[in-house]
């Protein structure tokens, strides 16, 4: 029985999705698998017997990755379950960046008790006058599951749409329109387009992208979007711009002290992924996730760990190893069983970064010695004898 804590609520239609080899337990301690959106693990403790971890989400800076991998646990995500909800906000951003939607509704509610307001409206409507984004360029940097569905609805919405990742998969350059114009220099982006959103990953690479350098390149009055991650933005720099008129408007759902109430700034209380559908799809993959590593090993949207996919095991055995990704280490596995009398029948073994992960599929059980040479061997984290 396989033992799954959930530090915080997860949506019904994933957690019904478990067998009767599962059991949940509100003793995060005894967990093998935990299943968590927002709640900061950072500060928990890493049992040895837990196995993994699911985010039903994409960021994953709540966890302690680094760690977690030096212990042998799987952490995994859920790319693109909670894309669309993401999508259908910036497009709702984009609408509220162009007409000043906001600023109309709240004349009309400070105004409400005006018994003459029906007359008013069309003396003050011009003061919130906007533009239309048909026809208006695009610009969309990062092309994953969330870029690429909004560089595809900007082209349904009558924009010249241009999309910028360098490292774009490619299952991505299949999602995308081939209307979207793909540029290979972001400057190009800052240069040319009346709106761009960001939806890039943070990282070092990424932290205050979009700065004084990036602002200066821009057009006057550019409308900029952020439902990414809020250190994607320098704030000081953002309100500065503002203030200049070089930015015409910034959408944000990353609401902070700094920057909420800046005139020009419209926030957004990280309404992203927060849609019913959205939750259900992330809860549905990441349990799918947890129950196929845990009942066959293979590991699918993992972020500490490679992709591996052995497929069901046809054999009478398989174990499943992670270790740190340094030459020498298969032969070292197989050495291990060959001198217990085991063929190893099949073999997957893949890597990314410092860490590796094998699944062997073996031609018997091997013994408790056996797992506990090859768990001895130098760079082995965790060994699992999985059937």
């Amino acid at each position: 029985m396989t033992k799954v804590n959930c530090l915080n609520p997860i949506a019904a239609c994933g957690m019904d999705l478990f067998t009767d080899s599962y059991e949940t337990t509100d003793n995060y301690d005894e967990a093998e698998a935990v299943l968590v959106r927002s709640a900061a693990m950072h500060d928990l403790n890493l049992s040895d017997n837990l196995l993994a971890v699911a985010r039903a989400g994409a960021g994953v800076n709540n966890i302690p990755l680094d760690k977690c991998a030096e212990k042998g646990i799987v952490v995994f995500n859920t790319p693109g379950a909670n894309a669309n909800g993401v999508k259908e906000l910036v497009v709702a951003g984009l609408l509220l960046a162009s007409r000043d939607l906001m600023g109309g509704y709240n004349w009309v509610k400070a105004n409400a008790s005006d018994e003459n307001i029906a007359k008013a409206v069309e003396k003050q409507k011009s003061k919130y006058a906007g533009n239309e984004v048909m026809g208006k360029k695009l610009g969309v940097i990062g092309l994953g599951a969330i870029g690429a569905k909004v560089a595809n609805i900007g082209f349904r919405l009558g924009m010249d749409v241009y999309g910028y990742d360098p490292f774009v998969s490619v299952d991505a350059a299949w999602r995308l329109s081939s209307h979207v114009k793909h540029i290979t220099n972001v400057e190009d982006i800052y240069r040319d387009c009346d709106y761009i959103t960001i939806h890039v990953p943070a990282l070092d690479s990424t932290k205050g992208m979009l700065n004084k350098d990036a602002f200066a390149m821009m057009k006057d009055g550019v409308k900029i979007l952020n439902f990414a991650r809020d250190i994607l933005v320098n704030d000081d720099d953002m309100i500065e711009a503002l203030a200049s008129g070089k930015v015409g408007r910034y959408v944000t759902d990353f609401p902070n002290a700094k920057i909420a109430g800046v005139d020009g700034v419209i926030t957004l209380p990280h309404l992203g992924a927060s849609t019913a559908e959205s939750e259900d799809n992330c809860a549905i993959m990441a349990v799918k996730q947890i129950m196929d590593y845990i009942e066959n090993g293979n590991i699918k949207n993992s972020v500490n760990y490679p992709a591996c996919d052995g497929g069901v095991c046809q054999t009478a055995s398989r174990i499943s190893i992670c270790h740190k990704n340094i030459p020498n280490m298969i032969t070292q596995f197989t050495g291990v069983l060959s001198a217990d009398g085991i063929n190893v029948s099949d073999m997957v073994s893949k890597s990314k970064g410092d860490w590796a992960y094998t699944l062997l599929d073996l031609s018997k059980t091997p013994d408790e010695k056996s797992i506990a040479d090859i768990t001895a061997i130098d760079g082995v984290v965790k060994v699992r004898v999985i059937k």
